[in-house]
């Protein structure tokens, strides 16, 4: 059986609130627990009325709170954003007071535009190059004291000093993504459900990349990827409507909060928006417990992937709980 994890970015429905989506994302994670799911990611995103998710330490530390079992992590902090000092210590604090229960998934990204990316970050001296490597870096020395002697930061200490970072994953849907998680010796959650990039090339470039490090000692990879599962073809058809609107007014600009199913069937589709859907459901795994799981297994097999991740942005929390209730009996 391929381990089983969910992939949260407390989605915003219309109609409902912020605040609700935060507590929906507890109870989910309460259920995930007891479903015996691996593990439970909360994302970072911001500036976006559909995502509630913008601070994954603080909801990280409540659903582990709220769980028992369940590691509990993010996908991923978006280092860009964070002082590298900031993530070691806010995550040695969840691993002191969680054990061996945090996963510290990190984004290459800034998950917003580039506007609220400046806000983010304009106290940090901004750089318009790509520095995630030279914050990753940071980031590990702060960890393993490798700070050169006479280096400003050889005696800062990330505290609490006597706890260890928590296993490091690194996002991506890109094949740069998968060689660099592969060098710097990081576990792999390749991002299925919106990369343009083959899903089994990208587990494949990380594999032949893979060099041993204080994190992890062999690869791992994680398959994220959308499901919306149902009793019936048809109810499942109807739940992704809200998925198909959502990927639509993206394209167009337009972030909104999550459509009904009934607000989504009833907009009217440029052929243009129909051939954008049609696109992106060659991404989800849409159906009864049977159809998902006839999509899922060719894909775990090409994929070789040693988790899969499954995120599901509908609009009903009920109705998204009973998808993972669903896909969890199918894949037991």
């Amino acid at each position: 059986m391929t381990a089983l994890s969910v992939l949260d970015l407390s989605p915003v429905s219309a109609n409902s609130s912020g605040a609700q989506a935060l507590r929906n994302s507890i109870d989910l994670a309460k259920l995930a627990d007891r479903l015996g799911y691996t593990r439970y990611w909360v994302a970072e995103h911001h500036n976006m009325p559909a995502i509630a998710s913008s601070a994954p330490d603080i909801m990280i530390g409540q659903i582990a709170a709220a769980t028992s079992r369940i590691r509990v992590g993010s996908g991923g902090v978006m280092l860009p954003n964070h002082a590298p000092l900031t993530v070691a210590e806010r995550f040695k604090v969840l691993e002191a007071l969680f054990p061996d229960r945090i996963d510290l998934g990190l984004g290459r990204a800034p998950g917003t535009d580039q506007v609220t990316s400046y806000a983010l970050r304009r106290r940090q001296g901004i750089s318009e190059e790509d520095d995630f490597l030279d914050r990753f870096s940071e980031l590990m020395a702060l960890e393993t004291r490798q700070f050169p002697e006479g280096h400003p930061f050889s005696k800062v200490h990330a505290m609490p000093a006597d706890v260890k970072l928590p296993p490091i994953f690194l996002l991506g849907s890109s094949d740069y993504s998968a060689q660099l998680a592969g060098q710097i010796g990081a576990a792999f959650a390749f991002a299925h459900h919106f990369a343009t990039f083959p899903a089994e090339e990208a587990m494949r470039i990380y594999r032949a990349s893979f060099r041993p490090s204080v994190s992890h000692q062999k690869p791992y990879a994680i398959l994220g990827t959308h499901v919306v599962c149902a009793d019936t073809d048809a109810e499942a058809d109807r739940l992704t409507s809200t998925v198909d609107l959502n990927f639509v007014r993206r394209a167009k600009g337009e972030y909104l909060p999550l459509a009904s199913p009934e607000e989504a069937l009833a907009y009217d589709y440029s052929p243009a928006d129909r051939a954008r859907v049609a696109q992106n459901r060659t991404k989800l795994s849409v159906g009864s417990p049977a159809t998902v799981k006839a999509r899922l297994e060719p894909l775990i097999a090409a994929t070789q992937a040693d988790e899969v991740m499954v995120t599901t942005m509908i609009y009903d929390h009920e109705a998204r709980k009973h998808s993972y209730e669903l896909l969890a009996e199918a894949l037991k």
